[in-house]
C-alpha cells in the first residue's frame, strides 16, 4: 500500500431484513390457527410498514441514534454533529458524514 494512495471510502450499506420478515409472516399465516391469526396479521402490517420505509429515513434514524448516544441535541448537520458521527464510525469519510447529516436534518425538517 502506497503512502500516497488515498484510502477508499467505506460504503455505508442499509441492510434491510424487513422483506424477509414479511415473507416469513405470510408463510406463518398460511398455517396459522384461528387464535394465532390476529397477532400474525398485526405483525405483518408492522413489518410491511417497516419494509416500505425509504433508505433515507433509515439513514436519518441511524444518524440521530449516534448523535443521541453521544448526548448531542443540536442540529444533525452542525460541525459538532459531524465530528460525533466520525468518532462513532471511524470508517466514515468526511463527505459521507456530511451527506448523512444533511439528509437527517432535511428529513427531520419534513416531519
Amino acid at each position: 500500500m502506497s503512502m500516497f494512495r488515498k484510502p477508499q471510502p467505506l460504503a455505508a450499506l442499509v441492510l434491510r431484513d424487513a422483506p424477509d420478515v414479511v415473507a416469513g409472516l405470510r408463510r406463518a399465516l398460511e398455517t396459522a390457527t384461528d387464535s394465532e391469526r390476529p397477532g400474525l396479521e398485526r405483525a405483518l402490517l408492522v413489518a410491511e410498514d417497516a419494509a416500505a420505509r425509504p433508505d433515507e429515513e433509515l439513514r436519518g434514524r441511524w444518524v440521530r441514534q449516534r448523535l443521541a448516544a453521544a448526548g448531542h441535541q443540536g442540529p444533525a448537520d452542525s460541525v459538532a454533529a459531524i465530528k460525533i458521527l466520525r468518532r462513532a464510525e471511524p470508517g466514515l469519510t468526511l463527505l459521507q458524514a456530511v451527506t448523512y447529516a444533511k439528509a437527517a436534518e432535511a428529513a427531520e425538517a419534513r416531519v
